[in-house]
């Protein structure tokens, strides 16, 4: 009985404290991008150099977007013939990096777990942009075209107009994901209220230099948001699994999933696919060990 309620007073408080936040933090963003138009972000990505890489990252660490709308921002882009490295910088950070993953981390997890994670993950999307394009990649790009990919909504021009639509807009975003963030508090919950400590530390603890690269395996075919896999994370830590295995496990799982790969072999071939799920799990390992050195 104690454990039930231990696991019930954990899903109710990180569920309304992950709601408020993804509301919250949603709306501001949606409201943030009004002011920018997609015209003006296709030209800072266009800048030369390692520049480009930059911006395409920092843009999909903005953006909030499922598979639905980063599939075809990056037609969108490919077709306005930005730069093949920042595209792809842009598609490695936009399911791992936002404003409400970050904000996540730093409520459950702490700000220096957050800024460590924007740096290892934004850095991997600039270099793998970087490394994939000198590589001629853009070679396994499939000739083919989503119309109306890119098009603009009609932004009202008053500011509480504004701010209407872009709490509409988090609201349908929160909507979409509320079964993911559920399903992972969730499970979180009982894994803090019943998985015995012991079992974790054994097999995920931080005596076990394996279990980064298990997790991260675990985590690239298992279909799991990052909204959904740190509520889980923070529940493992708890019971003793080591930070890197966490982080490991969040990349790994949000980073492949599953619509966001089959709607990028819609438009790449499968050797480029294969590359980004190497990609990402290179990311992940690498991303763990570093944690656990630093934290």
């Amino acid at each position: 009985m104690n454990s039930f309620t231990t696991a019930i007073k954990y899903f109710v408080t990180i569920t309304a404290e992950l709601t408020v936040l993804f509301l919250g933090i949603s709306t501001i963003v949606a409201l943030i991008l009004m002011y920018i138009p997609q015209e003006k972000i296709k030209s800072w990505m266009a800048g030369k150099g390692i520049l480009g890489n930059f911006i395409g990252a920092f843009i999909g660490s903005l953006t909030p977007f499922c598979a639905c709308s980063t599939i075809p921002m990056t037609i969108g882009f490919l077709e306005a013939g930005i730069k093949f490295g920042a595209v792809i910088s842009f598609v490695i950070s936009s399911p791992l990096l936002n404003p409400i993953i970050l904000t996540m981390l730093v409520a459950l997890m702490g700000w220096k777990t957050a800024v460590i994670y924007f740096v290892v993950v934004f850095g991997a999307a600039i270099i793998f942009g970087v490394i994939l394009e000198k590589a001629g990649a853009f070679e396994l790009v499939k000739r083919v075209r989503i119309e109306g990919g890119m098009d603009e909504e009609e932004v009202p021009a008053a500011f509480r107009d504004k701010l209407k639509m872009s709490f509409l807009k988090a609201w349908t975003d929160f909507r979409g994901v509320l079964i993911y963030l559920l399903i992972g508090v969730g499970i979180g919950a009982a894994i803090y209220g019943y998985l015995p400590q012991e079992f974790v530390l054994r097999f995920a603890g931080p005596d076990n230099p394996f279990a980064i690269p298990v997790a991260a395996l675990i985590g690239i075919p298992l279909y799991i948001r990052a909204e959904t896999a740190i509520p889980i994370g923070l529940a493992l830590m708890h019971k003793g699994m080591s930070i890197g295995a966490v982080i490991a496990l969040i990349i790994g799982g949000a980073g492949m999933a599953v619509p966001e790969m089959s709607m990028l072999a819609s438009i790449f071939k499968t050797k480029l696919v294969a590359a980004f799920v190497g990609t990402v799990f290179i990311v992940a390992v690498l991303g763990g060990y570093i944690f656990n050195m630093i934290l």
